[in-house]
């Protein structure tokens, strides 16, 4: 179900993208809101499921997380029978911080974070290479991040 969001709300949202330990009164003041409404609005987005949850975002190379890795998987016949297996390997790897279904050549592409190359060798034989079905991965090292945000274009 898509929500009918006004003016206000795509307000609301976007200054919690940037900054979710915000006040309702904050925001309030921020989008020309009382209090009681702009609150009214965020709990009516958060059960409507348009505010999924709220989180700290880590930066990654501080905690030691250095390389990026992006893997497209190609399953072989035998393995898109077992979407389901597969796709639950996947979110049993802390490593594995995106999964997306494709389509064309490859079935899947991951995004990754390990501490290094030697990290991800680790990850990718006693790991991903041992879940039923793969045929082929392809790994491409991220060099730089250009680009890197959360926030979504309301």
């Amino acid at each position: 179900m898509h929500s009918e969001l006004d003016v206000y709300d795509r307000r609301i949202l976007a200054l919690l993208q940037e900054d979710a330990s915000l006040s309702s009164a904050q925001i309030a003041e921020q989008v020309g809101l009382s209090q009681s409404p702009c609150w009214r609005r965020i709990q009516r987005m958060k059960e409507e499921g348009v505010i999924r949850g709220q989180v700290t975002l880590l930066d990654r190379k501080k905690i030691g997380l250095n390389t990026q890795i992006f893997a497209e998987i190609k399953l072989n016949a035998h393995g898109r029978s077992n979407f389901t297996e597969f796709t639950e390997a996947i979110r049993g790897f802390p490593e594995v911080l995106e999964c997306y279904v494709l389509m064309g050549a490859v079935d899947f592409l991951l995004r990754i974070v390990t501490a290094d190359i030697e990290a991800y060798e680790r990850f990718f034989f006693e790991k991903l290479s041992m879940v039923p079905g793969i045929q082929e991965v392809n790994s491409i090292v991220a060099l730089s991040e250009i680009k890197s945000t959360t926030s979504l274009p309301v």
